[in-house]
Order: structure tokens, then sequence, then C-alpha cells
């Protein structure tokens, strides 16, 4: 049995960390509140881009973009993974990681290649460690996302598909449920998944006067389109990642807790063992007297 000191400097230390712990817990609460509003301020955004572009589908059927024709035998597939650049926020990187794992795996038992580009740290970490094909990666975003920041990866995959390397896009992310559920998704990209583009309505035709020409408008409208879905994946996912780490850091601060309940109890036992001890000792001592 473990000595009284070591069981005190063992208490010590659960202490501190539990305080450690209790500290990120608050700090991913606070996080968590300017994530969700910032996820649910941009979901209008996706919504008003995703209806023009059903609309101007509709309204020039004559021109046909290329993100919307689908390949038949595909070869070449690519993935667009987003995790966390920090870890301490539960399962969520090893959930989508597992499920994009096991997409990629069915693409390959299909004869297709893959290649990747990686939002985040720990995507591109895992990426590099399983020997997959990296494009492009960005990392470290913060807090905020920016547009920005995320063109460059994104338009890399788009030019690839363009000019017909690439046969498909997937994208990978956990979307915001709620405080206590992130789900794992692996959504088709491009080609735009059939009813993507629609609007429900069919009793109304859209018309629409392009300057210069349908072309121009309606290829700059559809990678604003592919922009705004890589960016939304990325607010849902760090929405998912703070509420993952304030549910985690509580946890932690809860088993944290009860270490100390046992460590205490422990302790307690341990030095009244020694005070019976010390007792016994001096009444055999007086009886020997």
């Amino acid at each position: 049995m473990a000595s009284s000191k070591e069981i005190r400097g063992h208490i010590k230390s659960v202490e501190n960390t539990r305080k450690i712990t209790k500290a990120m817990q608050m700090v991913a609460a606070s996080k968590m509140r300017k994530a969700q509003d910032r996820m649910r301020a941009s979901r209008p955004y996706s919504d008003i881009v995703r209806s023009i572009a059903a609309h101007m589908a509709e309204a020039n059927p004559e021109y046909v973009h290329p993100f919307t024709l689908h390949r038949d035998n595909a070869k070449r597939v690519g993935f667009v993974v987003v995790t966390t650049d920090k870890g301490l926020c539960g399962g969520l990187n090893a959930n989508i990681l597992r499920v994009a794992t096991n997409r990629m795996r069915e693409e390959e038992q299909d004869g297709k290649s893959i290649v990747t580009v990686a939002i985040g740290n720990k995507g591109l970490g895992f990426l590099n460690r399983v020997g997959a094909t990296i494009l492009s990666h960005v990392v470290q975003l913060g807090d905020t996302p920016r547009l920005d920041r995320l063109i460059g990866p994104v338009k890399v995959l788009l030019d690839e598909y363009q000019a017909e390397n690439l046969d498909a896009i997937y994208l990978c992310y956990n979307k915001f449920v709620n405080t206590m559920k992130q789900e794992p998704v692996v959504e088709q990209l491009l080609p735009l998944p059939s009813g993507t583009l629609s609007t429900g309505n069919k009793r109304h035709a859209w018309e629409y006067i392009y300057e210069p020409d349908a072309p121009t408008v309606i290829d700059t409208l559809l990678v604003r389109y592919v922009e705004a879905l890589i960016y939304q994946s990325v607010a849902e996912n760090i929405a998912s990642e703070q509420s993952a780490r304030m549910v985690a850091m509580q946890s932690a601060s809860d088993n944290a807790g009860n270490v100390i309940s046992e460590l205490t109890l422990m302790y307690n036992k341990t030095r009244q063992a020694a005070i019976t001890t010390e007792l016994t000792e001096i009444v055999a001592g007086a009886a020997a007297v």
C-alpha cells in the first residue's frame, strides 16, 4: 500500500488537473456559443445560394455546367476531410476519420484511386500516417474560419474536376446536431447530387437575363455555391469541436472528482492503519514493561 505522503501528492496532482479541465470547460462553453451563432448565421446564405442555383439550373437548361454532369466509370475520386486543429475533444476526430476511411476503402475496392484535401491539423496528420495522396491542405484556421483561406485548397480540387482528372468529390465533416450530439457526415460534393438543386416547386418558370452571358454567370455561381458548402462544413465542424470539448472536459472534471474521493478514502484508511499500528506498539510495549 502506498504511503500517506505519496497519496497526498497524488491527490494534489489530480486537483491541479481538475482545475485545468474546469477552466478548459468554461473556455469551450464560451467559444461554443460564438461558434454556434456563427454556424447558424451562415446557413441562410447557403440556403439562398442553393435556391438561386436551383432557379438558374431550371431557367437555362440548354447550358449544362460540368459540376452537374455525372460521369460513368469513375476512376479517380477526391475527398475533402474536415477535422480540428487541436485535440481534447473526445472522439470527434476519430469518428469522422473512421467514417471517411471506410468510405475511401469502399472506393478503392471499386478500383478507384483516391486523392485528398485536408482541412485541419488532425486530419492532415492522420492522412500522412496512412500514406494518402494529399493535393493540398490548410491548418490553423482558428476559432473564426475565413473563406479566403479555404478558397486555395478548394480551388485545387475544382480545377482537377473541371480538367476531368477527378470524377467525383466527397466532403467529410462533423455536422452539429446539438451540444451532446455531433454526426459524422460524408456527402457528395461534385457532381452535384440529383435533387440538390431542386426547389420542390415546379409551378413557376424562372427566366433571367444574363450579363455578360449564361455560362459566365452560372459558372461563377456554382463555384461560389461549392465554396459556401465548404465554409458551412467548416463552421459546423468548429461548433461540433467546441461542444465536444466542453462535454469532454466536463466529464474529465467529474472523473477527477471521483478519483479525488477514492484517494481521500484510501488516505484516511492508510492514516488510520498507521495510528492503529502505533497504538498497538505502545500498548504492547507497556504490557512488556
